[in-house]
């Protein structure tokens, strides 16, 4: 009988998880697939920067832990490979290996002033709120009156709607209890979301600002004189649809008079920071007309968050473009007779939204199908990668051991009269997974 096609993903986000999917149903030969994650939790950017007041996430992470439903599907996590195993070891135990860790790292401004305390990727700020156990966010920053976010994508407009949300509407999220008594005292009135290039090139999507603009708690405000178009744009927005209805839903909210809330959020388009300023933090950013650079403002903020995109970081063994951020490949393929591959933002850069990963993982699983008789002919020198795992002591939290925490979670929530609230340390999570 032949022997199953064994696959290693690192990495257990939308990418890496859709790979094991389409593993499990279109490969024609038996696969077991092993995912391996170095947090205690499973889901990656869904768990830690989707929004948690997006009620889409319950349905995303119901669809992605189908994954594991399958026998042929295993999940190991709490295991860093690159520390707890290498790259060699685990390529030593499995016929393929596919690289799907993400893009933990963030893109700079290159900005004077960028250094000074205040102003910090809004990455921090999302994993903080997000609970992710890494996070690290000085809370002192949100006695700033006035927010700052540069980005135009779907990230940068989380980060304003989360800046100004209520403790009640928090509390309907699975955000850990210390952030929404944080958030419920912060002193924040004003964000200033700011584009660096016209309306026509905003990232965000047209239901990403209408949820902004349909925020309770805060007014949104858009300068007409921001959304008007030099001609030759004009004429390429009448073939570009998605573009044409932001347009316009940008234009209506630019018409409607401000309600007066306690909270505004404000969409500046064309303006690029030039410098941040300030004594002991950030007081204030000088922003150019992108357009025209002689033409230069001034906005106070005592908190910037820049969100301007991720890249991903080296994995010892694997090579790395500095330049892209990315992990160099053909077709997916980064070794093609080592059984080496990547999928998701390791392979194309921080780019689409959750379902972009499925074609991207699509692509991958067919060039490692197309591999697989020669990837079988190879004989895999290691061992079980489970008794490796013992030898060293690292305590895998396998699915059942997932559940516990998700059970855990529960009851947390129950406690605080919600319908879950996130554990965000790595001792509570292994201490809920069982594991001293």
């Amino acid at each position: 009988m032949a022997r199953p096609l064994r696959v290693a993903i690192v990495g257990s986000g939308p990418a890496g998880l859709y790979c094991a999917q389409i593993l499990t149903e279109e490969a024609d030969r038996d696969v077991a697939v092993d995912v391996f994650e170095r947090l205690p939790t499973p889901f990656g950017l869904v768990r830690y920067g989707v929004a948690p007041d997006h009620q889409k996430i319950k349905s995303i992470v119901a669809a992605l832990a189908e994954t594991f439903e399958s026998p042929r599907v295993r999940f190991l996590g709490n295991v860093t490979v690159g520390a707890d195993l290498g790259l060699d070891e685990l390529r030593a135990r499995y016929d393929a290996v596919v690289l799907a860790a993400g893009a933990p790292l963030d893109r700079r401004l290159g900005v004077p002033g960028e250094h000074l305390p205040g102003v910090l990727p809004a990455r921090h700020f999302v994993s903080w709120y997000s609970g992710h156990p890494d996070a690290t966010f000085d809370t002192a920053l949100l006695a700033a009156e006035r927010a700052m976010v540069v980005g135009v994508g779907n990230v940068a407009l989380d980060v304003a709607r989360m800046l100004v949300r209520t403790p009640d509407e928090l509390r309907r999220t699975d955000v850990p209890e210390h952030v929404i008594d944080a958030l419920a005292g912060h002193a924040v009135r004003e964000v200033t979301v700011v584009g660096r290039r016209g309306p026509r090139f905003a990232r965000f999507t047209n239901k990403e600002l209408l949820e902004l603009a349909a925020v309770p708690s805060a007014d949104l405000i858009v300068e007409p004189a921001d959304l008007a178009l030099p001609d030759a744009e004009l004429s390429r927005v009448a073939g570009e649809p998605a573009t044409k209805r932001l347009l316009a839903s940008l234009q209506k909210i630019a018409d409607r008079e401000p309600a007066g809330r306690d909270r505004r959020i404000r969409l500046l388009f064309d303006r690029t920071p030039i410098e941040f300023t300030g004594d002991t933090g950030v007081r204030t950013v000088r922003l150019a007309r992108t357009s025209d650079p002689t033409v230069v403002e001034e906005i106070d903020a005592g908190l910037v968050l820049p969100a301007v995109g991720y890249r991903s970081t080296p994995l010892p063994g694997a090579p790395f473009d500095d330049a892209t951020g990315t992990i160099p490949h053909a077709d997916s393929r980064v070794d093609r007779a080592g059984g080496l591959y990547v999928v998701g933002w390791a392979k194309r850069g921080p780019s689409g939204v959750i379902g972009t990963n499925r074609l991207c993982a699509s692509e991958t699983v067919a060039s490692l199908l197309a591999d697989a008789p020669a990837l079988l002919d190879r004989d895999l020198a290691g061992g079980p990668v489970d008794d490796l795992l013992r030898s060293r002591g690292v305590p895998v939290v396998g699915w059942d051991r997932w559940q516990r925490i998700e059970a855990a979670e529960a009851r947390l929530g129950a406690a605080h009269g919600r319908d879950r609230v996130k554990l965000h340390d790595t001792a509570s999570m292994l201490a809920a997974a069982g594991i001293a």
